[in-house]
């Protein structure tokens, strides 16, 4: 069974819809390359997304990211984000108004429960967005 994201539902949302639905598939491709496919599909996250996935990885708060580690990050997104070729008029994806599950079995999807202790600095988890 593959691990939840502990982020936030609407960074959630998009990294399902580049592919990326589990801790696992985050670790593989590593944090830099999820925001990277999150900017290629459209959408526009933030850096703190950027460090929030870092701290999922690492197992804390994104706060917690060392400054030097973020700037690090930084540098790297930004050199293959301007390696994105520029959009031709195509709209960026959808706004996310909610997230389901949608791997329910029975009946109406159900909403997904989500933990949003990113917004808190005293929080020992990994969360974002």
């Amino acid at each position: 069974m593959s691990t939840p994201l502990k982020i936030g539902p609407k960074s959630v949302a998009w990294l399902r819809q580049v592919g990326i639905r589990s801790q696992e598939d985050l670790a593989a491709v590593g944090a830099v390359a999820a925001y990277v496919k999150c900017k290629r599909a459209g959408f526009r996250p933030s850096l703190n997304m950027l460090y929030a996935l870092e701290g999922t990885l690492l197992g804390c708060h994104w706060q917690k990211v060392p400054e030097a580690r973020r700037a690090e990050l930084s540098a790297q997104a930004e050199a293959q984000v301007a390696l994105i070729p520029p959009s031709r008029g195509r709209a960026a994806a959808l706004a996310v108004s909610a997230v389901r599950d949608v791997s329910a079995e029975a009946g109406e999807a159900a909403p997904m429960e989500f933990s949003f202790g990113f917004d808190e600095p005293g929080s020992s988890s990994a969360e974002d967005h």
